[in-house]
């Protein structure tokens, strides 16, 4: 119900804030989870979006095809980039992405692509005819929406089975992971592929949302968001990345509203802030505040914690006998 309470340019707001949560959640796939830094995902959202760009108004594909074939594109992308990276750790891998952020946007004013993606002049992306019952704009919302959720199940089912237990042991301890049996390097390239794949789907239905794609719309500063948006919604955790992209979104426009001049500068107090009060994310706090909330209203009553797998339950204690004797 929220877009036909909001109006014009809200509604694309709550658009873009879904559609940079996907990316963010791609982006948590990578650091929150496996360990591995990223300062290149505009890169791959570059490719999402150039790529639904492409196939709708020069292959004449649907929509409803281009953008899983950008998100694949991305995803190989992802695979690729992974192999490099797996010799590469800390700052060294984050320099590594950081040259691909730089590299993606002068690739696509080249003059041997610019037949295919405009070069600088870019592209415009001709959104498909909703139905007659709603408006384009919200039309475009419910698609971000539905793009958004089927991205958040797909990714907590992912963490939650072999794949997310295994990310989490080769980021928690890599010689511990190896000893398991734990193939490091094809769960590195995959943690990277799919995280490539998340962050192209935002690009490509961002593409229709936005119906233009340009070489600057993709510069480093999109990468640089994307890791404010992660780090204020709370690293390594999933339903943050929903406030990180809110901020990243929202806290722009209110510092404009301050100070037209000083943009940037207010922006940058805003992150700052935000480190330095929430260090564990948005999300972080909110955890913390239910479990304090929930300790206080279950005190009287205990809770017994569950077992640990592959330990014993332990058993009851019994009465002393009331002779004294043991």
């Amino acid at each position: 119900m929220l877009p036909w309470c909001l109006a014009g340019f809200q509604i694309f707001q709550a658009t873009q804030i879904l559609i940079y949560a996907i990316a963010i959640l791609g982006l948590n796939l990578l650091i929150g989870y496996s360990g591995q830094i990223s300062l290149g995902h505009g890169a791959f959202y570059a490719i999402g979006a150039y790529g639904t760009a492409i196939l709708m108004m020069q292959g004449a594909w649907p929509w409803w095809a281009a953008i899983p074939a950008a998100a694949a594109m991305a995803f190989v992308a992802g695979m690729v980039l992974g192999l490099p990276a797996l010799r590469l750790e800390g700052h060294y891998l984050a320099l590594a992405t950081f040259a691909l952020a730089i590299a993606v946007p002068q690739l696509l004013k080249h003059e041997t692509l610019e037949s295919w993606t405009g070069g600088v002049a870019g592209l415009y992306v001709t959104r498909p005819e909703p139905p007659a019952w709603i408006d384009p704009d919200r039309w475009i919302y419910y698609l971000a929406l539905l793009a958004a959720v089927l991205a958040f199940l797909a990714t907590r089912n992912l963490l939650a089975g072999r794949i997310g237990r295994a990310l989490t042991a080769i980021r928690d301890n890599p010689l511990a992971a190896e000893a398991m049996g734990i193939n490091i390097h094809l769960y590195k390239c995959a943690a990277f592929g799919i995280s490539a794949l998340l962050t192209g789907l935002a690009g490509g239905v961002s593409a229709l949302a936005i119906e233009f794609v340009a070489p600057e719309s993709f510069s480093v500063y999109l990468s640089v968001f994307l890791l404010v948006g992660l780090v204020v919604g709370g690293v390594g955790a999933i339903p943050g990345g929903v406030l990180g992209a809110a901020f990243i979104v929202l806290a722009p426009n209110l510092a404009t509203q301050i100070s037209t001049a000083a943009t940037g500068v207010i922006f940058g107090v805003f992150v700052v802030v935000f480190m330095y009060a929430l260090p564990e994310g948005c999300w972080g706090l909110i955890t913390r505040g239910w479990r304090r909330l929930a300790g206080r209203h279950g005190a009287s009553h205990p809770i017994p914690l569950p077992v640990p797998p592959g330990k014993p339950a332990p058993l009851p204690r019994s009465a002393p006998p009331r002779d004294g004797r043991g």
